[in-house]
């Protein structure tokens, strides 16, 4: 698996590979000696066929970092009615211009 990852990662690094043909990619990759299943799916484009051959999952990740500054606490719920009650305040300084 490391050599078709070593591969993908010098092609990608190199820019005279973004415009080359498919013959030439095959060459590389039988030069490479890489399996010949992982050929056919890198010649494809087939990016979910490749992720199955290597045994990856498609995964989603979200990392959402605490300012410095501020603290991580635990809610208690009291932050839902203090935001209640700062809304009640707002509507009720609206209907005071209007």
């Amino acid at each position: 698996m490391f050599d078709v990852i070593d591969f993908l990662q010098t092609v990608g690094q190199d820019a005279q590979w973004r415009h080359a043909d498919t013959e030439a990619l095959a060459v590389a990759l039988t030069e490479a000696e890489i399996d010949p299943e992982l050929r056919v799916a890198i010649l494809a484009g087939d990016e979910q066929g490749l992720q199955a051959l290597l045994g990856q999952d498609p995964f989603c990740c979200l990392i959402n970092p605490a300012k410095p500054d501020e603290e991580q606490e635990e809610c208690d719920g009291s932050c839902e009615e203090e935001e209640e009650n700062d809304n009640d305040k707002d509507k009720e300084n609206d209907k005071g211009r209007g």
